[in-house]
């Protein structure tokens, strides 16, 4: 019997050794031990290993694992917390504020660390680590587990890059009749401030472009009629921070084109694959988000693919998208690495894209990255050449930003900018499929380029005027009839916001500064101003797709004292957004702006809301204002 036991003992721990090895889906839900709110974006690891997965939009992961592994759960503003899986298949976590106070730190989950803890272990003790976060990770005793503790992440100097925005101001139609601006599509900077608000901080001023936080949303505009690619729609009522000012809404609306009629496409993924994109929010991301592109793309539809690194090379030759086996396994192929030479990657990617040019198609670079260039041409000022030269040829660009810590935005926002294209950031998985799924035609399909709007205002009822937002987008009076000057792109059913903020000459204010009069001469008023209604006259110019000379289009806006609870909710949804920029910039024009009266007037407009992201906003007006009190 005795040998037996001898014989089995051994087979029975192989048997058990070999099963805890064995890996499984461990699945979970990451939670702020502040607020209780799920926390998206989360990089949760192996220990030891970069590459894992990130938590979606409800703070749920899946990872395959084994009893062995420890799971490491990391978030920017979050203190790291890591576990050993052993018998687990469902882990939730709590993750603990970098502005925690230690007592908060010290009491919660104190029961779930004991249970880690056998007999003899070490364990925390409040009596001795009460004015103290533990340094520590780790502490393993002879049993080999390991207590579920937190620690801080060594520091990281934060470098992030953003272009200083100055908010426009008030000026008086007598002395700058005109306004001036291209058209912006992007809306990097909407899912990037909420990449901070999720992570409990409040974002930079200067990384909250307000025109791009309205641009996020679709709204329900009428569609064009006749040959012209878009639609034009305005209303005016008072602007909800100050009553006493109007608020003039001015819409437009790309024209919707099917699936269908979609003109063939000539696609060139850029990707960087940089050591700095060696993260779980960067390379995996990226590579399911392109995955979820490619599962757009037709027979008729070629792509290729460029990767930069150190070098850049061509690692999948032009392909039918109706291969997305073999495009999708070059993908699954790739792999982080080395410094970032952005500059020899942008040049062959325009190569590719110019040697597979499809005449009527719709030839595209989709760039995807953190914007850490640092071989080659790198600054600002050097990219913004290089795309401006690129651009003649014809071929549009889509950037896509990726990660957190070193990311480029100032950078990013220039090379779409300048070349002809539109940029996003996807901070995760639901963001990267309303980009390049839900809005496929309106990110990959231009249907109008350089398209610039230029009002004139009536001074005999507009005693000043401001345009909120496009600050970096303002164009100069003459620019508006140059055919020469670049500007926005509108996509296949993209709708395009803009707000100016009234001041009425009976509300006897100026809403600003005051110059000092002309001493050689007057202005002169004509006199149609002084006897109309209209506040202004907008007018747009844009080109065709493949076109050199722009069409004009002219709307007169007329005022109207419209009651601010009888407006549509593109009204009230956009001046809502445009409110939540202005309190999470400090504007100085803020007026009285509150998170509480933002999240009235949202609530108010909700509408259908399929896709959720209305609803998403509101949560995030909800923890901004948590997050200003604190």
């Amino acid at each position: 019997m005795k040998k037996l036991k001898i014989i089995f003992l051994p087979m029975i721990a192989l048997l058990m050794s070999g099963a805890m090895a064995q890996e499984r889906t461990i699945t979970g839900q990451v939670t702020s031990a502040d607020t209780g709110s799920p926390i998206q974006g989360v990089q949760v690891t192996h220990k030891g290993v970069t590459s894992g997965t990130i938590t979606d939009y409800d703070g749920k992961y899946a990872i395959s694992a084994t009893s062995q592994h420890i799971l490491v759960f990391k978030a920017l503003g979050y203190m790291t917390r890591e576990i050993k899986v052993g018998t687990k298949k469902v882990i939730n976590v709590q993750l603990i504020g970098e502005v925690m106070p230690d007592e908060l730190i010290l009491d919660m989950d104190v029961a779930a660390e004991e249970k880690l803890i056998k007999p003899g272990g070490i364990r925390r003790d409040k009596r001795f680590e009460k004015n103290r976060i533990a340094s520590q990770p780790y502490h393993q005793n002879s049993t080999g587990y390991v207590n579920n503790v937190y620690h801080r992440e060594p520091q990281n100097w934060n470098t992030e890059g953003y272009a200083t925005i100055h908010d426009n101001i008030f000026h008086d139609p007598t002395n700058a009749p005109l306004s001036t601006f291209s058209i912006d599509v992007d809306a990097a900077s909407y899912s990037n401030v909420r990449r901070f608000l999720n992570n409990g901080q409040t974002p930079p001023k200067d990384a909250v472009r307000i025109e791009e936080l309205i641009n996020y949303f679709s709204y329900d505009y009428k569609q064009p009629k006749g040959d012209v690619p878009f639609a034009v729609n305005t209303e005016v009522s008072a602007a909800p921070w100050n009553r006493n000012h109007r608020l003039v809404h001015i819409g437009l609306q790309g024209e919707k084109i099917s699936m269908e009629n979609l003109p063939a496409s000539n696609i060139v993924f850029l990707l960087d694959v940089s050591g700095s994109m060696n993260a779980a929010n960067k390379l995996p991301l990226l590579k399911s988000a392109f995955k979820l592109l490619v599962n757009q793309l037709r027979e008729e539809d070629r792509v290729s693919i460029v990767v930069y690194a150190g070098a850049a090379g061509l690692v999948l030759e032009p392909t039918s998208g109706a291969n997305k086996q073999k495009i999708l396994s070059a993908l699954n192929n790739i792999q982080a690495g080395g410094s970032t030479a952005g500059g020899a990657g942008i040049k062959l990617a325009y190569a590719t894209a110019k040697e597979n040019f499809v005449e009527g198609g719709n030839n595209r670079i989709v760039l995807a990255t953190d914007g850490d260039f640092n071989i080659g041409a790198s600054s600002d000022a050097e990219m913004e050449r290089l795309i401006e030269k690129e651009r003649e040829s014809g071929v549009f660009l889509t950037v896509l930003g990726f990660g957190m810590g070193n990311y480029k935005d100032s950078k990013m926002e220039i090379l779409a900018d300048k070349g002809n294209g539109n940029y996003s950031y996807i901070d995760n998985i639901h963001e990267a499929k309303k980009v390049l799924v839900n809005e496929f035609g309106g990110t990959m399909f231009t249907i109008a380029k350089d398209v610039k709007i230029q009002v004139e205002f009536n001074p005999t009822l507009v005693a000043a005027y401001r345009l909120i937002g496009y600050e970096n987008r303002v164009m100069a009076s003459e620019d508006f009839n140059n055919d020469k000057k670049d500007a926005g792109e509108l996509g296949s059913g993209h709708t395009v916001t803009a707000l100016y903020e009234i001041v009425l000459v009976s509300a006897n204010e100026t809403g600003g500064g005051s110059v000092d009069p002309l001493k050689y001469q007057s202005p002169k008023v004509n006199r149609v101003a002084k006897n109309t209604d209209e506040l202004m006259t907008v007018k747009l110019r844009y080109k065709a797709p493949d076109g050199h000379k722009s069409k004009l289009i002219s709307e007169v806006i007329k005022d109207a004292d419209n009651n601010l609870d009888d407006t549509s909710n593109n009204f009230r949804w956009s001046a809502a957004v445009a409110e939540f920029g202005m309190l999470l910039r400090d504007s100085e024009f803020k007026g009285n702006s509150s998170y509480a009266d933002v999240l009235l007037l949202a609530k108010s407009a909700k509408g259908q809301d399929v896709e959720g992201y209305r609803a998403e906003f509101i949560r995030m007006v909800n923890a901004s204002g948590l997050l200003a009190h604190r």
